[in-house]
């Protein structure tokens, strides 16, 4: 119990929390830092593979309500995931194949985008928290050693030369490192199906497609 009180000494920790949020405000900016903070909540919720195979399911709709119906009724199957229900919707309504597709790349390049944004903020914090813990380590050294002729400021100087070292280790390898992991990978995995749901689509706009065209160049010929 008293070497678990010893590694806590709020101060150091606070002025360490502090000097971390300066880099990663500096380096990525506000708007950045604060999606990645919201990004915690999907690190906990996200269900890729659940979210994949409801997207499936939805999709062998879609396509039964193409072939019925055609592309104009397709936003009337419902979903549970907003990309998917957008997909729906744009691809009932779109004026073209190549419109959906246009769309379709640009939505998931930007949410790419902000994706990688969110795991770079994580991954400053990972390269931020041991800098900053060898600086603590160096101004607990200089201290210690301005204070050899003072036996009752050494011990102070030498915690905080060792504290700062742990709390950089600590925040580094044991939160930002696994939270940016963790997050990449279901981007990853995200996207996949996203992109899965978008060529699904996309083949499904196509062969629906196919009988107008050849009927217009019969009316032409």
């Amino acid at each position: 119990m008293a070497v678990t009180a010893s590694l806590f000494d709020p101060l150091t920790l606070l002025a360490m929390l502090a000097g971390i949020v300066a880099v990663m405000l500096f380096q990525n900016g506000a708007r950045a830092c604060g999606r990645a903070l919201l990004a915690l909540r999907p690190l906990v919720t996200a269900h890729p593979a659940r979210d994949r195979d409801a997207a499936r399911t939805a999709l062998l709709k879609i396509d039964q309500v193409a072939q019925l119906r055609g592309l104009s009724c397709t936003d009337r199957v419902k979903t549970t995931h907003p990309f998917l229900t957008d997909a729906a919707r744009r691809l009932a309504n779109s004026a073209s194949t190549d419109a959906f597709d246009l769309w379709a790349t640009q939505v998931l390049a930007d949410r790419a985008q902000r994706h990688g944004a969110v795991h770079r903020v994580w991954f400053s914090v990972a390269d931020a928290a041991p800098a900053l813990g060898m600086a603590g380590t160096i101004i607990g050294l200089v201290s210690m050693f301005a204070a050899m002729d003072d036996p009752a400021r050494l011990g102070p100087a030498m915690a905080l030369a060792l504290l700062t070292t742990f709390y950089g280790v600590v925040i580094a390898n044991m939160i930002a490192v696994p939270v940016a992991s963790r997050l990449a990978d279901l981007s990853e995995r995200e996207l996949a199906w996203q992109r899965e749901v978008v060529e699904r689509m996309l083949m499904i706009a196509r062969r629906e497609n196919v009988p107008l065209r050849r009927a217009s160049i019969r009316e032409v010929a």
